[in-house]
């Protein structure tokens, strides 16, 4: 699940449950680790908690105590010569409590929701994948499917004129159309605009890719803008000055998505590129006439050692592990 740091995406129902002690393991731990997300998190626990303790102390009796009317009702029983008759205390004060308190905390959270609107609009979300990449839908309807350690930031309902976001690491877009409010990414020093369509950015280390599969996608850098079109990329580094783009030869930039490596005639040197991404591995080639040698096959979910067992039998060379690095020559 992605994580989202924005009051509106907490579940109340757990708050609730979490300030009555009712929350299990995992839940108290969801519900800590959110609260320290983010300072808009923080703020908003402390106004929920605030409100549920005012809620409970509305709803209380102040003349009456349930405890010590029950307490001095066993005394009198106990004193009387006539046996009593066993009864089992029902805490139906103590639910009654917990019922209205949960009910005004209702209304509470209400208004309070009504008060923070205005200031929840200019609150970023930040969509954030760890381990495992991770999918999700933004508030105009567009789909974006995160890689691991990436993350993306927006306003809320997309306020103003354009849908403004931010990215860091690699991110897959399908768009949403509409032409009277373009969607904008910002990464590094470019920016992405488009008003339709389906495309993929990496962010490694100041390089730049953008990959186009439909529609048509506007990159702007140093105020110098091209187009890219369906099967076509763009590569920049930060200390490039000009931009320029080629046509796509591999759909490697998917395996994070369809879990498969696709290889059509792909230098051997790309492939161990994006293996050593995806594997957290460090693959090495030893010998620079293997760099080019090129392999035309799909690997379906495949753990990293079958791979390399079919690399290494495509080419009859040899794959030697040494410490975190895995040789191939």
């Amino acid at each position: 699940m992605p994580l989202k740091v924005n009051e509106n995406d907490m579940n109340d129902e757990l708050l609730v449950r979490y300030l009555l002690g009712e929350a299990t393991f995992a839940e108290r731990n969801a519900v800590e680790h959110w609260i320290h997300t983010s300072p808009a998190n923080t703020r908003y626990f402390t106004h929920f908690q605030l409100i549920w303790e005012t809620s409970k102390q509305m709803v209380v009796p102040p003349t009456v105590d349930a405890d010590q009317a029950w307490l001095r009702f066993q005394q009198r029983t106990e004193q009387s010569s006539i046996k009593p008759t066993v009864v089992r205390r029902m805490n139906t004060s103590f639910n009654w409590m917990r019922a209205a308190a949960i009910a005004v905390l209702c209304i509470c959270i209400a208004a309070l929701s009504y008060f923070l609107s205005d200031r929840s609009a200019n609150t970023t979300i930040t969509v954030a994948a760890y381990s495992n990449p991770t999918k999700d839908t933004l508030p105009d309807g567009s789909f974006v499917t995160l890689n691991k350690n990436s993350s993306i930031s927006y306003t809320p309902r997309f306020k103003g004129s354009k849908r403004m976001v931010d990215l860091k690491g690699e991110a897959f877009f399908s768009v949403t159309p509409d032409k009277e409010k373009p969607f904008i990414i910002h990464v590094n020093d470019i920016t992405v605009t488009v008003v339709g369509t389906s495309f993929n950015i990496k962010s490694i280390g100041g390089k730049t890719q953008v990959v186009v599969e439909t529609g048509i996608v506007q990159v702007t850098k140093n105020n110098t803008t091209i187009e890219l079109r369906p099967n076509e990329k763009l590569v920049t580094n930060t200390a490039d000055s000009l931009l320029g783009k080629e046509t796509l030869t591999d759909k490697l930039h998917q395996y994070y998505r369809s879990k498969e490596f696709v290889c059509d005639n792909t230098p051997l040197w790309k492939l161990a590129e994006v293996l050593n991404e995806a594997y957290n591995s460090n693959i090495i080639i030893e010998r620079k006439e293997l760099r080019n040698l090129p392999l035309t096959s799909t690997f379906y979910n495949e753990s990293l050692e079958k791979i390399l067992s079919v690399i290494a039998e495509t080419f009859e060379i040899t794959v030697e592990k040494k410490g975190d690095q895995i040789i191939l020559k």
